[in-house]
């Protein structure tokens, strides 16, 4: 899968937490914020009733117990 950039500005104490954050959980800093960018969209668009891009559906099964 072909992926893309995402450019954002913060400042510098914001880069620097971030940056530490991301140590303290063992991830590089681009995972780091992919992961909670990830996790907020889920959080917002199940909120608004909206499915998530990057979540695959998965169909329910309906057992019969006859």
């Amino acid at each position: 899968m072909k992926t893309e950039g995402i450019e954002i500005r913060v400042n510098p104490n914001e880069k620097l937490a971030f940056k530490q954050a991301a140590e303290l959980a063992g991830i590089s800093l681009s995972s780091w914020i992919r992961e909670r960018l990830r996790l907020m969209a889920i959080r917002e668009l199940e909120g608004a009733g909206r499915s998530i891009p990057f979540v695959p559906r998965v169909p329910l099964r309906v057992s019969s117990h006859d």
